[in-house]
């Protein structure tokens, strides 16, 4: 994928429901997704993506290593796009400290309906769900990948001032 395709889309990643919660300092955390995507040549059609996204607890590597252990799970599109991070990141130095992310489960179907309405469902049973650590995004179908992974770099930015902060607390850093 090029520059442009990746911009393309991240403009069109829309995070309708964030996972409840931080990336774990000292543990693993895991949370499901539901990914949802139009279909380009079908009207009303829609293809539902669910799967589990594993953050494996954060380590402290050097940075050269990072976007060689980033990934587990993924196909061809979201290495490059880790890829391209790596060399235009700008404000994402935190995954100099090794966030490594594994995608599984992955289900997928294609549904009939409205867009609008399936993502509006979908949000309300992420978020009424007991113990739910869901999270519902809405993507183009053939860079559903990359929305994922931008999902993933959002929640290790969000953790990393945390994760930082038992580290220095517990003398590791």
């Amino acid at each position: 994928m090029d520059r442009e395709s990746f911009y393309y889309a991240l403009e069109n990643t829309r995070t309708h429901v964030e996972p409840t919660g931080l990336i774990e300092t000292f543990g693993s955390t895991v949370f499901d997704f539901v990914l949802i995507s139009e279909l380009m040549d079908e009207v009303n059609r829609v293809r539902l993506r669910r799967g589990t996204l594993q953050a494996e607890r954060p380590r402290i590597v050097a940075p050269h290593h990072f976007s060689k252990i980033l990934l587990d799970g993924f196909g061809e599109k979201a290495r490059e796009f880790a890829d391209w991070l790596e060399e235009n990141g700008g404000d994402l130095q935190f995954l100099r400290y090794g966030f490594q992310f594994t995608k599984s489960d992955l289900r997928e179907e294609v549904v009939s309906g409205n867009l609008e309405k399936i993502i509006a469902q979908a949000s309300d049973e992420a978020r009424t769900a007991e113990g739910s650590r869901r999270a519902v995004i809405e993507s183009v179908d053939d860079a559903w990948e990359v929305s994922l992974l931008k999902l993933a770099v959002d929640t290790a930015k969000r953790s990393a001032d945390g994760n930082l902060g038992e580290w220095k607390k517990r003398g590791l850093i």
